[in-house]
């Protein structure tokens, strides 16, 4: 089969949040850039669908928001939860100095659609479909392009940077010999949709019991459902029965009895194996590694898209410059490790210690649990709910923008 080759500024590996986040900005910046998905397209269920208030400043700085609001979507201006028999106020994102003080629930393949169609309005932004990374490109120590498969034939693209955007499983980091260090997690996570009503609370519930932890997020007209399970649980759940594991969720949930014969079998039921762990060096010379491949997220807060999406702008802000002048050096690209390692680090340890200082716990636990008088406090003194909603809705250290827009170099 024929080879395609192409040369251009910047190669991004992997079509998700910070891949097309990066490339759009870049492109807007006036930077050529091609972006490669593996996919035919972005329709892809269980994926994240918590867009933050970080995230809808970042499209409100860009002019994009009202535009992005238009697409079907619902807003969670509180978060509650259920510990044992105690219903806990968690979050109030009322008080956020964001744009929106609200969390977007948004089909990820609509928000990945939407960046795509504007960044497609830029002369310099390409983006291919079908074309899975397999490969890097060296010259001595440097990184100076990537191969991918295609259903017509081998591509090979020479850049002057590639971009790992292609998750926890990245074969971009894998290639490059990159070292990861694993931070472990005690859980795993079962995703499955159950059927929505329209008397149905329209709050996003977790819930806590004994062993388990739950969560519904509302999709419109279904529940994407989150069923917390201690690591390397799903076989035994499976030996027990899809009649049985019904009859966890109804236990979880009395009013689920008679929408959990919307699970007709296992298919139905997709396993996140949880992952923790972060690069610790996210670069070589000519390469970089952002999002998921650089440091996959704990599902804790629904966090990752918006720090994957932070570390594409904190990448464009940095190197922009450096690509339109074809100058991108070792030095811009520890720039952009040095910016985001801490936020990610001070997120990774928070997730930790909630994996490790309740997770694990409520997972081992046998008898119904009874909220924590820290926790309790949430619901007589409403002011600390703006504690936790800063940690979720806005992280720490949120980027802004500062690529430009301009035309493409001539």
């Amino acid at each position: 089969m024929a080879t395609e080759t192409i040369t251009t500024s910047c190669v991004i590996a992997g079509g998700g949040p910070a891949g097309m986040m990066c490339g759009f900005l870049l492109a807007r910046a006036g930077v050529e850039v091609l972006v490669l998905e593996k996919h035919a397209d972005f329709l892809r269920d269980f994926r994240g669908d918590t867009i933050h208030p970080s995230t809808l400043q970042i499209m409100y700085e860009l002019g994009l928001l009202d535009a992005f609001l238009k697409r079907p979507h619902s807003e969670v201006h509180e978060l509650a939860g259920v510990i044992g028999d105690d219903r806990i106020m968690l979050a109030d994102f009322s008080h956020l100095p964001t744009h929106c003080h609200f969390i977007a629930l948004m089909p990820q393949w609509d928000f990945l659609n939407f960046l795509a169609e504007h960044a497609k309005r830029y002369p310099s932004f390409k983006l291919k479909m079908l074309a899975e990374v397999d490969g890097l490109l060296e010259d001595g120590t440097a990184i100076v392009g990537l191969t991918a498969k295609q259903p017509q034939g081998r591509l090979e693209v020479r850049s002057n940077l590639v971009i790992g955007a292609d998750g926890r499983h990245s074969i971009v980091r894998d290639k490059a010999r990159l070292k990861i260090e694993d931070l472990g997690a005690p859980m795993d996570v079962l995703w499955f949709r159950l059927p929505k009503r329209s008397d149905d609370e329209g709050q996003t519930l977790g819930r806590i019991q004994a062993g388990v932890v739950f969560v519904m997020l509302d999709r419109g007209d279904y529940w994407q459902c989150a069923h917390v399970i201690r690591k390397g649980g799903f076989a035994e759940l499976r030996r027990q029965g899809l009649a049985a594991f019904r009859t966890a969720v109804v236990a979880l949930n009395a009013k689920l009895a008679d929408r959990v014969q919307a699970i007709g079998s296992w298919d139905d039921v997709k396993l996140l194996t949880v992952t923790v762990d972060r690069l610790q060096r996210w670069y070589r010379e000519g390469l970089l590694c952002i999002g998921d491949a650089a440091h996959a997220m704990s599902p804790i807060g629904g966090v990752g898209i918006n720090l994957a999406i932070q570390d594409a702008v904190a990448a464009a802000n940095i190197l922009w410059r450096p690509l339109r002048e074809d100058s991108v050096h070792e030095a811009d690209l520890r720039k952009v490790q040095e910016g985001r390692e801490w936020p990610t680090r001070a997120t990774q340890r928070l997730q930790l210690f909630i994996q490790d200082r309740v997770i694990s716990n409520v997972l081992a636990l046998k008898t119904r649990p009874a909220a924590p008088f820290a926790v309790k406090l949430l619901n007589w003194v409403p002011l600390l709910r703006r504690i936790p909603a800063r940690l979720i809705g806005l992280g720490f250290r949120p980027e802004h923008v500062r690529a430009p827009e301009l035309p493409p170099k001539a």
